[in-house]
């Protein structure tokens, strides 16, 4: 099931995450990938520590907190802290399956990726090529 939560974040939220991602340290997102996704997995990763990270991973979570559609569509009982990742041209994800357990970083906690969430940056009408 797809489903859309408009407006999770504000126009100036979103400016203000875009302007600390242009300067973010980004790295090979095949760190983070599985044995098999890393044979798919083209694009560029914050990695799981990184300031900007945190920063924005902090305030979309609490953002989702106090969405009532994410909460009855999603039933969360943890949610995993945000990936970013950005793709450059010819970069992709190719066919994969996302890994079914993670281990929040920097704790023991393993949690089941019942559910995956992509918040876009961008208005559909800025990117050219790919799909999601």
């Amino acid at each position: 099931m797809l489903l859309s939560i408009p407006d999770v974040l504000s126009q100036d939220e979103i400016a203000n995450a875009r302007k600390l991602l242009q300067t973010a340290d980004w790295k090979d997102g095949r760190i983070t990938a599985g044995h098999q996704s890393a044979l798919a997995k083209n694009n560029s990763q914050l990695p799981d520590r990184d300031p900007v990270g945190i920063q924005l991973g902090e305030l979309i979570l609490k953002k989702l907190e106090t969405t009532p559609l994410f909460l009855s569509a999603a039933l969360p009982l943890k949610v995993f802290p945000p990936l970013f990742n950005r793709y450059a041209g010819g970069e992709n994800f190719g066919t994969h399956v996302d890994n079914a357990i993670r281990q929040i970083p920097g704790t023991p906690h393993r949690i089941r990726t019942d559910l995956s969430c992509t918040l876009f940056l961008s208005e559909p009408s800025d990117y050219t090529g790919g799909e999601l």
